[in-house]
């Protein structure tokens, strides 16, 4: 019974933890250490932890990008919401409703207390620059790692698939790409180095 909302799992401490059964200093110690390392996350990646009905990790970053912070996202009115791409009247009321239950005010308040934060991301209204186009990564990038690069074509838009195809608009290509780069070209598919991304990122 340490634990009985995700709030309190920051309140944790090693000496009540290496108290359960099969539960040493060195594993309570590294558990306490994953925990703290969470504290610094994404806003999409907190919204869609939050477990809002029908809100699932798409919805999450699109919020994210639209409002920007959390507290507009708490305190938006129904139309607020709808001005939001991909929400429609059914997921609106599941967060209005989510933001004004007491209980999950006062879980949240308790996880930002406990120094559970996010950077500052750009707010885009509307789609993404790269709404609706798909990109697949092949071999290694030098700026960016792979899932940075997936994270932040995401947050514009995009769709990043492990395959390519005929849909496919963009093969990004590093060091080493490997065959999706030859099945891209055979397909006509456009094809971009890292710069070519960083371009489009920005």
């Amino acid at each position: 019974e340490l634990v009985r909302d995700v709030a309190d799992l920051y309140s944790l401490d090693v000496d009540a933890l290496k108290e359960l059964d099969r539960m040493g200093a060195k594993s309570a110690q590294n558990l306490v250490d994953a925990i703290g390392k969470s504290r610094f996350t994404r806003l999409d990646r907190f919204l869609f932890a939050l477990g809002i009905r029908d809100v699932g990790e798409a919805t999450a970053r699109t919020l994210a990008t639209h409002f920007g912070d959390l507290t507009p996202i708490m305190d938006a009115g129904e139309e607020d919401l709808l001005s939001v791409p991909d929400v429609g009247p059914v997921v609106a009321g599941r967060i209005r409703a989510f933001m004004a239950d007491d209980r999950n005010h006062e879980i949240i308040k308790r996880l930002l207390k406990a120094g559970v934060t996010w950077e500052t991301i750009p707010v885009t209204k509307g789609p993404g620059n790269l709404q609706g186009k798909t990109f697949v990564l092949t071999g290694t990038l030098s700026t960016l790692t792979r899932d940075e690069a997936k994270e932040r074509l995401q947050m514009r838009g995009a769709k990043v698939s492990g395959s390519v195809s005929k849909r496919t608009d963009y093969v990004v290509a590093g060091d080493d790409p490997g065959s999706k780069l030859e099945q891209a070209r055979k397909l006509g598919i456009e094809i971009l180095e890292e710069q070519g991304l960083l371009d489009l990122l920005r």
